[in-house]
């Protein structure tokens, strides 16, 4: 699809993010069409490598799923003439996002005071570790960090197994999507006040937002939640189980599915079991109800289990390996990957947006770009010259002019 026909083609923003959580909100910008333009800091001498690390390493599978549909700038924003190209930049642009700490966008003197007195208009995004102000907003966020401080690690686990992170950056991924989507409520607001705003969130208060129900376990029943495992903290039977090659997950809480599962399961005295005949005596008796599931679920294989028990209505799959998830059929048939054409690597295969859209989808068009690529580009379109732009190239000010 032609990005003139992309639903946030009229948006420009300004990406000063690093790391993760930043990064994540403009890709979800990016990938509905907003025109973004990079802004990296020039290395010493000019080259314009990232100080994230050349974007060939290791990281270069990462790099290409956090930043495509980006065009980047090499800009010195320490240097007077940086600023002042910057402040063009601001002017014209729509977005801003930056997850810096606090104290370092004041320093650069990107701060949202500074740059709204320029543009008005300006939506700034902020993802800081715990917040732009408070005891911790000093503190440099990590998303480990947020996991253990946001409380999710303490019900992640098998019961007296200790703390255990999540296999995702859970809190940069959350705080991504918590930003983008306040920035799209702020540019909605924009079109009926003319004005633009500061929208903030933090690690901290995207991991505890995504504890939901645990979280309101305690604010409403005063009940301290806890590991659990693979069961689900309330509903019995729901969890992960052994099969004959692999694991299931299954879901047969409720009564009717109760009695189904049983049948499945070839158990059909189970439900009017004493033991066994309540959802709460379910819940008492969980080690004992598990451990006859168990048992039976041994006795074939993970996709016999799968396909027997979703014929009779029970929610129930495998564990996938990540490689057996782009094997799925149901995932080859929503085309989560998505090619991209890159210069020196070939076609690639990035995760494209998993939102859909009957009129206006979203869209991969172009492969993260070499820091400054674009510098020249983007500098001719603020009304430079190609002699200015050799003059500033010589400084330090820019750099990495073109396409590698």
């Amino acid at each position: 699809m032609s990005p003139s026909h992309l639903p946030l083609d009229d948006i420009r923003v300004l990406d000063l993010t690093v790391a993760r959580s930043g990064p994540t909100c403009v890709r979800h910008l990016a990938d509905w069409g907003a025109e973004v333009i990079r802004v990296e800091p020039p290395e010493k001498g000019g080259t314009g490598r990232s100080p994230e690390g050349a974007r060939h390493s290791a990281d270069f599978a990462d790099v290409q799923n956090l930043h495509r549909n980006k065009r980047s700038i090499a800009l010195n924003l320490k240097s007077a003439e940086g600023q002042e190209l910057f402040n063009l930049m601001v002017a014209g642009a729509d977005v801003l996002v930056e997850n810096m700490r606090p104290a370092v966008k004041y320093r650069l003197g990107v701060d949202y005071e500074r740059v709204s007195a320029i543009n008005p208009r300006l939506v700034y995004g902020s993802i800081s570790g715990f917040g732009q102000e408070g005891p911790y907003a000093d503190r440099g966020g990590l998303d480990q960090i947020a996991q253990g401080l946001g409380g999710l690690m303490s019900v992640t686990g098998h019961p007296g197994g200790g703390p255990l992170r999540a296999g995702i950056p859970i809190t940069d991924l959350a705080a991504g999507m918590q930003l983008a989507l306040g920035i799209l409520v702020a540019l909605h607001e924009r079109d009926r006040s003319g004005a633009g705003q500061w929208v903030q969130t933090s690690l901290l208060e995207a991991m505890i937002a995504m504890l939901d129900f645990q979280a309101a376990r305690w604010t409403i029943d005063g009940e301290v939640a806890l590991q659990e495992g693979n069961n689900h903290p309330i509903y019995i039977p729901m969890g992960c189980f052994a099969t004959a090659d692999g694991f299931v997950n299954l879901g047969g809480s409720s009564g009717r599915l109760w009695r189904r599962c049983c049948e499945v399961l070839e158990l059909p005295e189970l439900p009017a079991d004493p033991r066994f005949d309540s959802a709460a005596k379910r819940s008492a008796a969980r080690s004992e109800l598990n451990a006859i599931i168990q048992e039976r679920l041994r006795a074939k294989t993970t996709a016999e289990w799968v396909e027997l028990l979703n014929d009779a209505g029970v929610p129930a799959g495998p564990v996938n390996s990540i490689d057996q998830v782009f094997a799925d059929p149901q995932v080859k048939f929503l085309e989560m990957v998505a090619p991209v054409q890159h210069a020196s690597h070939g076609e690639l295969g990035v995760i494209r947006n998993a939102t859909s859209m009957s009129r206006t989808p979203s869209s991969v068009r172009r492969p993260a770009p070499e820091v400054g690529e674009h510098t020249a580009e983007v500098l001719v379109e603020l009304g430079l010259t190609h002699a200015d732009i050799a003059r500033l190239c010589e400084r330090g000010v820019v750099a990495g002019l073109g396409p590698k």
